[in-house]
């Protein structure tokens, strides 16, 4: 199984499969909270210990996808996944959460790397739709089990939603596995004129001041994305507008259910687009586009988030604003450095998520010293405008003076 569409394929389906232990996190804080009592900073510690373990062990994961194939690392993965949730459905206590919360992330992060990594290797000539494919995977993915996983809270409790969603996820990534293949070293492969001509070891990526950027600007934008993600049910009971009925596209749901699904459809569709674009603007223009929208939309919804309706729609301009990362920056690191350590690599990139992820419990502490969300939107807006603005300013100058340079990727 060597086709290229078809290993694309795959990556997508292990995606999906990994997609809810993120973006279906939220719906399990307030009956965590209702159950035990336990404050919602302290819940969300558990989605900051998700995301540090997700992003900042995939180098790790991905030294070994780039030395020993991508199956082995992705079997390990769905074994994590599926015990995970296991954990979570019998966690009495914080640090069995937090525990449950490690081995998720440490799972996603085999997932997400190794297909991710196979996305950017297996298409250097349309790296950035093919690597948008694939996270659209990790963000629709989810879009598909909001209603299922909020009935199964409903009906069971959301220990039974943890228990058969985790097996079920964890079975399927096991069944994908074995089909995924790295491409072989002597397959051509055409390399367009605006990449690297040699890849750069871990070792010289870390040592190269343009990788430091990307990094910094993944942790701005990573931040406001990830607040909105686990922060986006207490923000809509904060705004008295969880439950509130909006009809949109022939459909009415309650607002947040609604902004649920929209959001993971939007924040997948976002990936390939954007990816698709940089492969023909070039990725900094196109960062420069994602990320003032995002500030725009951030600060839009602060503003307006109270009405059901806006609530819904600028929503997903949020997350439609914000999803692009995951493809725009696995795309530029390629370029810059080259595919055969691009596993690696792109692995180090994702850590600034990791990064990110601390400032999570952070906005739900600085709701509880103001008492409102504004300072919180103000930030991540602002976060946002400084990314957009480093991307044409600082991050398209070095680019091509590193690439440019003789014997350098």
């Amino acid at each position: 199984m060597t086709n290229r569409w078809l290993q694309l394929g795959v990556g997508v389906a292990c995606m999906v499969m990994i997609a809810n232990l993120q973006y279906g996190w939220t719906l399990f804080v307030q009956p965590i909270h209702d159950k035990y009592g336990w404050p919602r900073a302290a819940i969300q510690v558990a989605f900051s210990i998700f995301v540090i373990c997700e992003a900042w062990l995939v180098p790790l994961e991905g030294w070994f996808v780039d030395r020993f194939g991508p199956r082995l690392v992705v079997t390990l993965g769905g074994l994590l996944v599926g015990l995970a949730w296991v954990v979570n459905a019998f966690a009495h206590s914080l640090p069995l959460l937090y525990l449950g919360a490690a081995l998720g992330g440490i799972g996603v992060g085999c997932v997400y790397g190794t297909c991710v990594g196979g996305a950017v290797k297996w298409f250097p000539d349309r790296r950035g739709l093919a690597a948008g494919i694939t996270a659209a995977g990790f963000g629709v993915g989810s879009a598909f089990t909001i209603i299922p996983i909020q009935r199964v809270i409903a009906w069971s409790g959301y220990e039974s939603a943890f228990l058969w969603f985790g097996l079920g996820q964890g079975l399927l990534i096991l069944a994908l596995a074995p089909f995924l293949h790295a491409p072989s070293r002597d397959q051509p492969m055409a390399t367009p004129a605006r990449q690297a001509r040699r890849s750069s070891t871990p070792a010289e990526t870390l040592r190269s001041p343009l990788f430091w950027l990307l990094y910094f600007m993944m942790a701005l934008v990573s931040a406001g994305g990830l607040m909105a993600t686990a922060q986006l049910a207490p923000i809509a009971h904060e705004f008295n507008v969880a439950g509130v009925p909006v009809s949109l596209l022939g459909l009415t749901l309650p607002a947040l259910t609604f902004a649920l699904s929209i959001d993971r459809v939007l924040n997948g569709v976002t990936r390939p687009f954007f990816g698709w674009v940089s492969d023909r603007i070039g990725r900094e223009a196109t960062m420069f586009i994602a990320f003032s929208l995002e500030a725009v939309g951030i600060l839009a919804l602060g503003h307006f988030g109270r009405d059901p309706l806006l609530f819904v729609l600028l929503g997903g301009m949020v997350f439609f604003a914000w999803g692009e990362i995951y493809s725009l920056f696995p795309a530029i690191c390629t370029d810059c450095y080259g595919t055969r350590y691009a596993t690696t690599n792109a692995g180090l990139l994702y850590t600034a998520k990791g990064t990110a992820g601390l400032l999570v419990p952070v906005a739900s502490l600085l709701v509880a010293e103001t008492g409102n969300w504004h300072l919180v939107f103000l930030i991540a807006a602002a976060m946002n405008a400084l990314a957009a603005v480093l991307a044409l300013a600082l991050l398209r100058p070095m680019r091509l003076a590193l690439i440019a340079r003789p014997g350098i990727a």
